[in-house]
């Protein structure tokens, strides 16, 4: 019984290996719909930084924090894509869904409070004499984490984006 198992497990894991090393990098669905949502999520921004400032701001395209949360997007597709094409079951999806979590939580905790710690620090030095050393120093950047809405925002497209993806690839074959 048990050499029949792992027959069946050697079997599984070389289809698995061969299907996946003979296809292009340019048809890996799951990285294509993380790709594809994070370019989405990037280009989003900068129309809801138009909308809430009033100007153009294309550094948004290559910026971390704001609406939506493009890290969100990106692990969200990907994790969507793998559980679609190779099973919700498996432990691909289970490690993408955890580093999904991981990411999104990192995102509103951790990111989120350093930014804002990023502000407060910032204002500090403002406030410093001018002969103080540290009064030309360098603002750090405080827009690094995101809001709980950002984060489910951009989850949101990263699930709208991969199942829309895997419609395209499902009508193609």
């Amino acid at each position: 019984m048990m050499n029949q198992d792992s027959e069946a497990s050697s079997s599984t894991t070389s289809h698995y290996s061969s299907s996946s090393s003979s296809s292009s990098i340019l048809f890996n669905y799951p990285l294509l719909a993380a790709l594809l949502s994070f370019v989405l999520a990037q280009t989003i921004k900068v129309f809801t930084s138009w909308y809430k400032e009033r100007r153009w701001d294309v550094k948004q395209l290559i910026g971390s924090g704001g609406m939506p949360s493009s890290h969100s997007a990106t692990v969200t597709a990907l994790a969507l894509a793998v559980g679609l094409q190779e099973g919700f079951g498996g432990s691909m999806f289970a490690i993408s869904l955890v580093i999904a979590c991981v990411v999104m939580y990192d995102a509103f905790g951790v990111r989120l409070q350093a930014g804002r710690q990023a502000e407060v620090l910032n204002q500090i030095v403002y406030e410093l004499p001018a002969e103080h050393p540290l009064a030309e120093s360098r603002p750090l950047r405080e827009l690094l984490g995101h809001t709980p809405p950002q984060v489910i925002a951009g989850a949101t497209l990263g699930v709208v984006t991969a199942s829309i993806a895997y419609l395209i690839v499902i009508a193609r074959s």
